[in-house]
């Protein structure tokens, strides 16, 4: 019987990602890709260390203990399925690494010296993941959800067993029509423009349906604690704009429509983020620009999503 990826939430990460690989990058620029193979043969048992999307995906995959059976692998509510450009024997370390993580990844797919980003449909992935720059870009110019993840300050405290992910609005989960009006007609105009809409749902920006997948889990979650009282809630979902009144409720009206909500909504009006994400302190925050991320970066593991007239080329 075939492996269905259609009903739960599936994530494509790429190693960079998830392991800090600066050393043996480091040998591949230097030395070229022979002593790259040889290298990561030398080291195919020492582990990569834990990189900046290791705790996202670490507190990810735990939450398939809600499932109905945990202890059945045909049946998580969550998916990783590693994306890498490496060959499948330079790859090996990666997944040896995975293993002596613990981590519940068993699915890969290595294309030497490309991005698998094409993949991304036909795995169902609600979201991939690489701090490749160039691998992300091609993926969402062709449609795909997909973030870079950015050189942050990252913490896995290993006595937190909490998941909290942060998301901006415009640009992430809405599309880039109100960013515009932003762009062409300033803080007043876009105002205006939000009030006169405040019934009409946002288009979906590239991490809509992660959003509404994550959701899903959230209701799993409330199945289980209802099974299981005393359980405290782990997942927690926050949306961090730079967004206010009056226009805070087109994008909550927006959001009941796609039939999700957020745990919690911080409407800053140009607040800077980072002072909000140093106390929220979430796992992942993703943002489609990059002046706010330069300074989230400094507290909390930091995503760009190259969406939207924000990242059009001057």
């Amino acid at each position: 019987m075939a492996y269905e990826v259609d009903d739960r939430l599936v994530i494509g990460v790429a190693s960079s990602a998830v392991f800090d690989l600066s050393e043996s990058d480091a040998v591949f620029r230097r030395e070229g890709e022979a002593q790259y193979r040889e290298y990561q043969q030398q080291h195919l048992h020492a582990p990569l260390a834990r990189g900046i999307a290791y705790p996202f995906i670490k507190r990810l995959l735990a939450l398939n203990d809600l499932c109905d059976d945990p202890q059945d692998p045909q049946d998580p509510l969550v998916e990783v399925v590693l994306l890498s450009q490496n060959d499948p024997d330079t790859g090996l370390r990666v997944m040896k690494t995975i293993e002596h993580y613990g981590l519940n990844m068993t699915r890969a797919i290595f294309m030497q010296g490309r991005s698998p980003y094409e993949y991304i449909p036909a795995l169902n992935i609600a979201l991939f993941l690489s701090a490749d720059k160039a691998h992300v870009d091609a993926a969402i110019k062709a449609g795909y959800p997909a973030g870079q993840v950015l050189d942050s300050q990252f913490d896995d405290d290993e006595d937190d067993d909490g998941l909290r992910i942060a998301f901006d609005f415009d640009g992430v989960l809405a599309g880039d029509e109100s960013e515009t009006v932003m762009q062409r007609d300033g803080l007043t105009g876009f105002h205006a423009h939000e009030v006169s809409n405040v019934t009409q749902p946002h288009n979906p920006g590239p991490l809509k349906e992660f959003f509404v997948r994550i959701a899903s889990i959230q209701a799993a979650e409330e199945r289980y604690k209802l099974a299981h009282p005393g359980y405290e809630n782990r997942l927690r979902v926050s949306i961090v704009t730079a967004r206010n009144a009056p226009s805070h409720e087109r994008a909550l009206n927006t959001l009941k429509s796609w039939g999700v909500m957020a745990n919690d909504a911080f409407f800053l009006g140009g607040i800077e983020k980072r002072r909000v994400l140093q106390v929220l302190k979430p796992h992942i925050f993703f943002d489609d620009q990059s002046g706010h991320l330069n300074s989230t970066r400094t507290v909390a593991p930091s995503v760009h999503v190259p969406f939207g007239i924000t990242n059009q080329p001057l």
